[in-house]
């Protein structure tokens, strides 16, 4: 008689165990979940792989990249139809029933909104055609933008589907930002700099800036609030948007051509002769060796342009075709070496800084100077 009572407990717990709901019923409900997940798996390996075969052989990549981008979602959806199944099986009731509903939903939501974020990234190529129109950089923050919707359309669509009301929400938002706002002015003022950096096209992701007295360097990203500039000593800075937009940037990497610009100090005991002959030979060899810009596209001048205290000044003025360091230091070498070969051939040297001293009268009772015997 006991054994029987105990029976009867445990058929008892077996049909209403779970929340009223059968033992078995809930065993084989979860048998439902494992088996579409199971044919989640196959589905994964024979459709999504032959559909990934076939764009592999395609030329181009957009639909190897939008079969990666829905191969996740769409095995997320076998998940979410098991669920389904599931909750059909057992037949949920009341508060159960809407639970079982919502989750449901949430899954397919969920599904379709990641499909979206990932199609984003293939679906950009059509936007980075803007890149004539505006910068590289403004299209990926575009896209940033389009993908933060995303996340938020997604997240307020669940939401929804729960029963909470996005609106309330965004009103204590919106309080909570205008007592943010007072308090992360910088914030705005990097943005709207960050902003105005690329819509004046400044600089880009590569280029070669020197901001004086903030940084120099080439410019690695620039974000919402501040630009990676990576110096040549490899530290990276960071530094905020609103400093580089207010601030005189020089774009070296902009540069058409890279210019020379020197004083050549001649001694003053150089006769006319020379001058000349220096001068002309320096001017043809600007104009016949090959890296120099040859006037109009750009100007070129070797003149005598002061006389200074110590020297006669001469003014070389040229640019490269190079706007590469390394390449415009080498051309740079080269007419160093070429112009201390003509000034030597020509018979004169450089002047350097000196200062000569004249008396006319020796003062009375002043001693006589002194000559060392030779």
């Amino acid at each position: 008689m006991q054994f029987a009572d105990f029976w009867r407990i445990v058929m008892e717990v077996w049909n209403s165990g779970v929340l009223g709901y059968s033992v078995g019923d809930a065993i084989v409900a979860l048998l439902i979940v494992l088996a579409f997940y199971v044919f989640r798996g196959v589905f994964r390996r024979v459709i999504i792989g032959a559909i990934e075969r076939w764009t592999k052989r395609t030329k181009n990549t957009i639909d190897d990249q939008i079969s990666h981008a829905i191969g996740g979602p769409l095995q997320l959806l076998f998940v979410a139809l098991g669920v389904f199944f599931a909750f059909q099986y057992l037949g949920l009731r009341g508060e159960f029933d809407e639970l079982g509903d919502n989750l449901v939903r949430s899954l397919i939501a969920f599904a379709i909104f990641w499909a979206l974020f990932n199609a984003i990234e293939p679906l950009s190529v059509l936007l980075k055609r803007l890149e004539t129109i505006i910068t590289r950089e403004m299209v990926a923050w575009l896209i940033t933008g389009i993908k933060w919707g995303v996340i938020f359309l997604g997240a307020a669509t669940i939401l929804q589907i729960w029963g909470i009301q996005v609106g309330p929400i965004l009103a204590g938002l919106g309080l909570f930002g205008v007592a943010v706002a007072l308090g992360a002015q910088d914030l705005f003022r990097n943005l709207i700099g960050g902003l105005c950096i690329l819509i004046e096209k400044r600089f880009k992701n590569g280029d070669w800036i020197l901001v004086d007295g903030v940084v120099e360097g080439t410019v690695e990203h620039i974000g919402f609030r501040s630009t990676k500039v990576r110096r040549f000593d490899q530290a990276p800075v960071y530094v905020p948007n609103q400093k580089l937009s207010d601030a005189a940037v020089t774009n070296f990497t902009a540069m058409t051509y890279r210019r020379i610009y020197w004083k050549i100090g001649l001694e003053y005991r150089a006769t006319l002769d020379q001058l000349k002959v220096i001068r002309d030979q320096i001017e043809e060899y600007l104009r016949t060796a090959g890296p120099f810009v040859q006037p109009p596209s750009a100007s070129m001048f070797v003149r005598y342009d002061a006389f200074n205290a110590s020297s006669i000044d001469l003014m070389l003025y040229t640019f490269t075709k190079t706007t590469v360091w390394g390449e415009w230091l080498e051309h740079k070498e080269n007419l160093a070496y070429r112009v201390k070969e003509i000034v030597e051939g020509a018979g004169c040297s450089f002047a350097f800084p000196s200062q000569s001293i004249y008396i006319e009268k020796h003062p009375e009772g002043a001693p006589e100077p002194f000559v060392p015997p030779n």
